[in-house]
């Protein structure tokens, strides 16, 4: 018949990693401790919010400068101002070449009249010199050579002068439909940036909140620095002392061991034991006491 020994140990472990450089640790912590006194602001540092808070309170100097840029640009920033004028220049230019355009200028050239006046002068002269050496000016064969030799003499420079009238026509009207064209694109163009003016206005005029409310912002940005300066610090110290703190481990622990025996090792372990206490009993018969 077999039996069963129970065993019970305690067990205790400590690690102490890097011992070698604890003194170096506990100075670093010592200095962290000393860091902490030293977490918020600095003179510089707080006389550096100070110029910046006073900036802020200040506002942006330029900020009526640009509300007045975006409304101008959102009323059109004057690209249309000029559109009278240009309206007035092809109403000119049309009052001046609808005469020649409309063709009431054809054959009303001055120059004309004169250069026709001595055609006749000259053809005149010539053939009534000849009759009249031959003693016959004046009579019908004389009016009938002074009628063909005018005619034969204007009708080229007339036929000329008719062809340039009737170009000239043709370029003024062509000149007007141009004109009518570039006005019609001038006024246009001048629209569409007008437009465009009006859009960028609206870019402009967040632009111009932002620098009406530059004061307020400044003011908010300058705080949250000061309050996060010393959080900011706080921080790196704890970032630094935290992992240190948690270096080396120490544990305890109690263990229980069940052992089975056997009737002949319980036997001998019992047998053993009693020869353990009758040994001084068989010392002391062994010496006669």
């Amino acid at each position: 018949m077999g039996g069963q020994s129970t065993s019970t140990q305690t067990q205790q472990s400590q690690t102490a990693p890097w011992v070698a450089a604890q003194p170096a640790l506990q100075t670093m912590l010592g200095q962290i401790g000393t860091g902490l006194n030293n977490t918020g602001l600095t003179s510089a540092e707080s006389s550096a919010l100070d110029t910046l808070k006073n900036n802020a309170a200040a506002g942006n100097p330029y900020a009526g400068q640009i509300a007045g840029n975006a409304q101008s640009l959102l009323n059109g920033g004057g690209a249309t101002a000029q559109a009278s004028n240009v309206q007035d220049n092809l109403a000119a230019y049309r009052n001046w070449l609808t005469p020649y355009a409309n063709g009431s200028m054809v054959g009303k050239n001055p120059a004309l009249a004169a250069q026709l006046a001595q055609i006749r002068s000259d053809v005149g002269n010539d053939v009534n010199s000849q009759f009249a050496a031959a003693g016959r000016d004046f009579s019908g064969a004389n009016l009938m050579a002074y009628g063909r030799g005018v005619a034969a003499a204007e009708a080229p420079v007339i036929a000329a002068q008719y062809n340039q009238d009737v170009a000239n026509q043709l370029a003024a009207t062509n000149a007007l439909y141009n004109a009518g064209n570039t006005t019609a694109n001038t006024l246009t163009q001048m629209q569409q940036t007008d437009l465009a003016n009006r859009g960028q206005g609206v870019t402009a005029a967040q632009s111009a909140l932002d620098a009406q409310n530059y004061g307020a912002n400044a003011t908010l940005a300058e705080e949250a620095q000061r309050r996060g300066i010393p959080v900011q610090a706080l921080n790196l110290l704890a970032q630094i002392g935290v992992p240190i703190a948690q270096l080396g481990t120490q544990s305890n622990g109690t263990t229980t061991g069940t052992q089975e025996k056997s009737g002949v090792d319980q036997f001998a372990t019992l047998a053993g034991g009693i020869s353990d206490l009758m040994s001084p009993f068989k010392f002391n018969f062994a010496i006669g006491k």
